[in-house]
C-alpha cells in the first residue's frame, strides 16, 4: 500500500511533511513542555484555515474546520518526548541531551498535520473537524487534562480515533481490535520498615531486604495462581533499593511495581492480593509496610461500531493486504483511554516495520519509520471523509 494508492494531495506534501516530521524529532520535548511543538502545530493549522485553541491541557492544541452542518469527528495525535539519550546517530537525532521520540509521537503529530493540510484542501467532507495534538501521554495523563479543562463539552465529538506506530508489523499496514485493547496501569510503591543494625548482628535487627526478596518472590504467585489464564495480567516489580554498605542493615528497603490487566475485575483483585501478600510477608519477617496504590491510565476499550467502519474503510482502500491480521490486545497502556470513556471512538495501530529500527519502542535506537507517514495520513483523509460525509 504505496503510493499508487495514495491520494494526489498527500503525496504532492509527503516530503514537506516527513521534513516536519524530523524537525520535531530533532527538538523533542518532555510532557507539558511541548512549547515549541504546539507552536509549530498552531502556526500551520492557522496557516491552512483551522480555528485554533492553544493552551488545552497545559500545552494541547485543537483545531476546527467547520463546514455546513453534519457529524463532528475528533482526530488525535500525542506530542511529548521521552526522558532516553538518543543513540541513533541519524542527521535529525534529537538535539536535546536526555530526551528523545523514542515513542513515535513525532510521527504521530506529523501525519495527523499532513491530514489536516490534505483535508482543509478538498471539498469531499461537510460537519465538524476537531483535530486534537495532545500534550503528555507518556505517564502523565495528558488526555485527561485536557478532558478536565472541557475538551469535549467545547468540542464535541460524535467519535474519537487515534493511531499509534507498532514496530515488529509490516510498516504501514493497518491494526484494528474491538474491545479491550490495551492494559490499565497501575503504579504501587512499597516501603518496607525493619530495624537496622550491624551486618555481623542480624540477630538485633528486623532484616528489610529479607523481607523485600519474600515479597518479591511472592507476589510472583498471584498470576499464577488467583488470576484466571484465560485473562491476561502482570504484575512486574521494576525497582528495589535498599542500604548503601555491605556490612549494614538498612532501616527499610523500597519497591515499586507496575501492574497491568485488561479488566476492571482482574485490576481488582490484583490490588486485593498484592495488599494482602505485602502485609503478610512483612509480617512473617517482624517488619511493616506502607502501600501507596495509585492507579494511573485504564484499560482501553475500543468501541464496536467505530472500530467496524475504520476496519472497512482500510479494507475499501487497501483491501486484506494492508490489514495486520489478528490483532491481539496489548500490555502496553495509553491515556487516550479517557477519551475513550467520554466518547465513543477506537485505538488502531500502525505498523513500524520489522527491521532493526523497528525493533521496539522506548528504545534509544528506535526512529519512526517515515514510510508510515504518507499512508497513516492518506487513511485519516478517508476516515474523515467517509464519516463526514
Amino acid at each position: 500500500m504505496r503510493t499508487e494508492r495514495l491520494l494526489p494531495e498527500i503525496e504532492a506534501i509527503e516530503s514537506e511533511m516527513i521534513a516536519v516530521r524530523r524537525r520535531l524529532h530533532a527538538q523533542p520535548e518532555l510532557g507539558f513542555e511541548e512549547h515549541a511543538t504546539s507552536e509549530l502545530v498552531a502556526t500551520l493549522l492557522t496557516e491552512w484555515g483551522y480555528r485554533v485553541t492553544r493552551g488545552m491541557g497545559g500545552t494541547g492544541v485543537v483545531g476546527t474546520l467547520s463546514r455546513n452542518r453534519g457529524c463532528s469527528l475528533g482526530l488525535r495525535a500525542d506530542m511529548d518526548a521521552l526522558p532516553i539519550q538518543e543513540a541513533t546517530q541519524l542527521p535529525h537525532a534529537s538535539r536535546v541531551s536526555g530526551v528523545m521520540h523514542a515513542c513515535g509521537h513525532d510521527g504521530h503529530t506529523a501525519t495527523l498535520l499532513a491530514a489536516a493540510k490534505c483535508l482543509a484542501a478538498r471539498p469531499q467532507w461537510r460537519g465538524t473537524l476537531n483535530l486534537i495534538f495532545q500534550p503528555a501521554e507518556e505517564g502523565l495523563g495528558g488526555a485527561l487534562k485536557m478532558i478536565d479543562e472541557g475538551l469535549f463539552k467545547r468540542f464535541p465529538c460524535d467519535a474519537v480515533y487515534a493511531m499509534h506506530n507498532v514496530p515488529g508489523f509490516s510498516a504501514g499496514r493497518l491494526g484494528f481490535h474491538s474491545g479491550p485493547f490495551m492494559a490499565s496501569a497501575d503504579e504501587v510503591s512499597i516501603r518496607v520498615i525493619g530495624r537496622g543494625g550491624h551486618g555481623a548482628s542480624p540477630h538485633r535487627t528486623i532484616d528489610p531486604v529479607v523481607a523485600c526478596a519474600s515479597i518479591v518472590m511472592a507476589l510472583q504467585s498471584i498470576v499464577a495462581r488467583n488470576v484466571d489464564p484465560q485473562h491476561p495480567a502482570v504484575v512486574t516489580v521494576g525497582s528495589m533499593h535498599a542500604g548503601s554498605a555491605s556490612n549494614v542493615i538498612p532501616p527499610h528497603a523500597d519497591l515499586m511495581l507496575s501492574v497491568r490487566t485488561l479488566s476492571p475485575d482482574v485490576r481488582a483483585l490484583l490490588e486485593k492480593r498484592i495488599g494482602e501478600i505485602v502485609h503478610g510477608q512483612a509480617a512473617a519477617y517482624g517488619a511493616r509496610v506502607e502501600i501507596d496504590y495509585r492507579r494511573d491510565y485504564p484499560v482501553l476499550v475500543n468501541h464496536a461500531a467505530e472500530t467496524d467502519l475504520a476496519r472497512q474503510v482500510a479494507l475499501d482502500w487497501g483491501g486484506p493486504d494492508a490489514l495486520i491480521g489478528d490483532l491481539c490486545p496489548l500490555m502496553a497502556s495509553e491515556d487516550f483511554a479517557y477519551m475513550l470513556e467520554h466518547c465513543p471512538g477506537s485505538y488502531l495501530s500502525i505498523g513500524n516495520g520489522d527491521g532493526e529500527r523497528g525493533g521496539s519502542l522506548h528504545n534509544p535506537e528506535y526512529d519512526f519509520n517515515d514510510d508510515c507517514l504518507a499512508i497513516g495520513a492518506n487513511y485519516w483523509v478517508l476516515l474523515a471523509e467517509r464519516i463526514l460525509q
